[in-house]
């Protein structure tokens, strides 16, 4: 078992390594590779890639080469990859976010910039540092909004220290302008808490995605959950945003209030133009904030999940009733009828069917009078079947196809990290074959970990003992 594990896992290896651009040639290379392994292309069922248009694209992505020879395979873009994405669609929705991220951005290049500011910034806050903004790293916007949430006096008291010691005029300019200009602003401060709140539960809930064991039925429960987070943030957030934004405020010794800004006119090239009435005329500036501010940044969050996770809402409708044994226990048997019918519409590729949807009806309605209580998840059932000497091939089949069905490509993506610390750029003259010797080691840590060295070495030295002893 474990050998033919490792014979996949050095195909793989290879085909990080020669990783191409487009499409065409990246599907030509997991053909091949899977045709070295001995995998029919027709057994491959489940699609992950990251939203790349070399991997997504509907004509020349990877996905469109394998639907050509696969047309039943299911394609489904990394969900923690979509959640990263909607992260920038919500902090470029507007000019005031992309300020404010580029402002988390100064404070890290000014302290990261100098070993002597670095020690100030460590000297008052000895257990927690700035952190830089990165596209591709998906923690990276809740690691840099973080120490500015729960540490902004401190980080304004370094700044302020790093303006006083100084002997650069540039660097004590800037360092007073993000003190004084940037964290002693209420409306700063309040986005500051905002985006923490945002960003901690998109985080939240990639974490729970990226784990190894998970079940479609959890990622869309948990993308759910989200969506609904931010719906009920969009009515209370902007209220409870205020009230810690104040307990900073008070911290800081700064006024709490939003400052009043001068409406921008805009001229006109032909005196018939009627000039247009300003939008938010007669409200405050806090109103004029949540409209233009925190109303466009949740809406947008909103938008963009539910135009990117279409994919996942069409999966729940395929095989929603297959997800737990509860559905399956509590559903009607004229919905139950339905859904088998439309599973097997579903998996039909012309005359080629997986399962028949009358057959798999009357397994469902004997299996699920027969699982367990204690088992509640999708993965349990399938196993009860086995165990079962499988009485039930199309169940078999249907979940089979369910638990195939990728969520995330986050292994794949911490074997490219992990090839990078294995060949850096003091290995460069390392070989495909000792690459590949190390990656594997690296990847099954816990079965390397339990070899006898001891064992493995005398025996690496009897078989290389160039004196041999003749009886």
């Amino acid at each position: 078992m474990h050998s033919e594990k490792i014979k996949i896992e050095e195909h793989f290896i290879k085909f990080l390594e020669i990783h191409s651009s487009t499409g065409e040639n990246i599907s030509l290379t997991i053909l091949s590779e899977l045709d070295k392994i001995g995998i029919d292309i027709k057994d491959c069922r489940g699609q992950g890639y990251d939203n790349g248009a070399n991997m997504k694209g509907k004509y020349k992505g990877v996905q469109a080469k394998i639907l050509q020879k696969n047309p039943k395979a299911f394609f489904t873009p990394c969900a923690c990859h979509s959640l990263n994405l909607l992260l920038g669609d919500m902090a470029k929705c507007n000019s005031k976010a992309m300020t404010f991220f580029g402002i988390m951005n100064r404070i890290y290049t000014i302290f990261s910039g100098s070993p002597i500011r670095w020690s100030i910034l460590i000297k008052n806050i000895p257990n927690c540092t700035v952190k830089r903004l990165s596209e591709t790293r998906w923690e990276s916007r809740i690691e840099s909004v973080k120490p500015i949430r729960y540490h902004t006096a401190l980080i304004r008291d370094s700044l302020l220290e790093i303006a006083e010691t100084t002997n650069d005029s540039t660097i004590k300019s800037e360092a007073e302008s993000l003190a004084l200009n940037e964290l002693e602003n209420f409306e700063f401060i309040v986005s500051v808490v905002i985006w923490y709140d945002l960003l901690l539960s998109v985080n939240s809930v990639s974490k729970i995605l990226q784990s190894s064991d998970m079940n479609l039925d959890v990622a869309v429960n948990g993308l759910k959950g989200l969506l609904k987070f931010l719906k009920n943030y969009r009515d209370t957030g902007f209220t409870s945003a205020i009230v810690d934004a104040k307990e900073i405020a008070t911290i800081l010794k700064i006024n709490p209030v939003f400052k009043e800004t001068r409406i921008r006119k805009i001229k006109r090239l032909f005196t018939y133009e009627q000039d247009d009435e300003p939008i938010n005329l007669n409200k405050t500036p806090e109103e004029k904030f949540k409209i233009e501010y925190f109303y466009q940044i949740v809406d947008t969050a909103i938008q963009s999940m539910e135009l990117r996770f279409q994919q996942f809402e069409e999966y729940s409708n395929m095989f929603g009733f297959l997800y737990s044994p509860e559905k399956l226990r509590n559903i009607s048997e004229n919905d139950l009828m339905k859904c088998c019918f439309d599973l097997d519409i579903s998996l039909r590729d012309g005359e080629k069917h997986d399962i028949d949807g009358a057959e798999l009806f009357s397994e469902l309605k004997i299996l699920r009078q027969m699982i367990p209580e204690e088992i509640n998840k999708s993965i349990e059932v399938l196993q009860f079947i086995k165990d079962l000497q499988n009485p039930f091939p199309n169940a078999t089949v249907s979940y089979r196809i369910l638990l195939t069905i990728p969520i995330t490509v986050a292994s794949a993506e911490r074997s490219f990290s992990k090839l990078k610390l294995i060949k850096s750029y003091l290995r460069t003259s390392m070989t495909q074959e000792r690459l590949t010797s190390l990656a594997i080691l690296s990847i099954e840590e816990d079965i390397a970990s339990n070899l006898d060295y001891n064992e493995i070495i005398n025996e690496f030295a009897r078989n290389k003992a160039r004196k041999v002893n003749f009886v």
